[in-house]
């Protein structure tokens, strides 16, 4: 499946926000409410909430939606299997510039290694992709190995929102050229979704204020072992994934 370029993936307030390092920056919905990213965040260095996140990580790890690369640089650097995938040119150019591997892919589209990955990462919100959780969840089961483990972000609310938003940058008043569709879930929203669609909760938590689930896919035979449970914008395709992309083998 492949979806069509989405507005904000090319948005000049989204990637001069990322080369500055810096917001403010907003998704805004219809009725003129804004959501704030946190730009300066996602251009840092992983914070201990992160480490702690990327400590429960099992096996090769895709980060999608992997803005700026401050999770699959420390990956790498810990000498992990890890590859970042972002819609934005800029992010996917700065994560490769800070070590990572990254591709401007859609996690909709054929991607390396699938049915292969030890874990995947829905980190700062990216559990919204495409809004539409269900779609997203059935993706992300096809890329990961049986049994394998999802870690996703959640609002820190208990919130089930499916919303057509804008990026925009209030002070320079200037946004995306069209809206596209968002979605904002809660922990509780999340678990009500996975477990509908066959996910099995293994662990919830939170840390500076960030909300945290992990889900386990199902196995390839229900009497299969399972592993250890030790516990995370649209597209537009990118060329053919090098050699030397980083492809958990079977």
């Amino acid at each position: 499946m492949t979806t069509t370029p989405a507005a904000w993936a090319v948005a000049d307030p989204y990637a001069t926000a990322l080369r500055a390092g810096r917001g403010p920056l907003f998704l805004r919905r219809a009725d003129g409410w804004l959501l704030p990213l946190d730009v300066e965040r996602w251009c840092a260095h992983a914070d201990p909430v992160d480490l702690d996140v990327l400590a429960r990580c099992e096996g090769a790890v895709l980060d999608v939606g992997c803005g700026p690369g401050r999770l699959v640089a420390e990956l790498a650097a810990r000498g992990r299997t890890v590859l970042g995938i972002d819609v934005s040119e800029t992010a996917v150019h700065h994560a490769v510039r800070l070590g990572g591997q990254a591709l401007r892919r859609s996690v909709f589209d054929s991607l390396p290694g699938e049915g292969r990955w030890g874990t995947v990462l829905l980190m700062d919100g990216n559990v919204g992709i495409g809004g539409d959780p269900v779609a997203l969840l059935d993706r992300v089961a096809e890329l990961l190995s049986p049994g394998g483990l999802l870690i996703a972000e959640t609002a820190p609310v208990d919130i089930d929102e499916r919303v057509e938003v804008q990026v925009v940058d209030v002070t320079h008043g200037c946004a995306s050229d069209g809206a596209f569709p968002w979605a904002r879930l809660g922990t509780p929203a999340l678990l009500r979704h996975a477990r509908r669609v066959g996910w099995r909760a293994v662990g919830q938590w939170t840390a500076g204020g960030r909300c945290f689930v992990a889900l386990r896919s199902r196995s390839a035979s229900s009497s299969a072992e399972a592993p250890k449970s030790t516990a995370v914008i649209s597209s537009q395709r990118a060329r053919k994934p090098s050699g030397d992309s980083p492809v958990p083998r079977r």
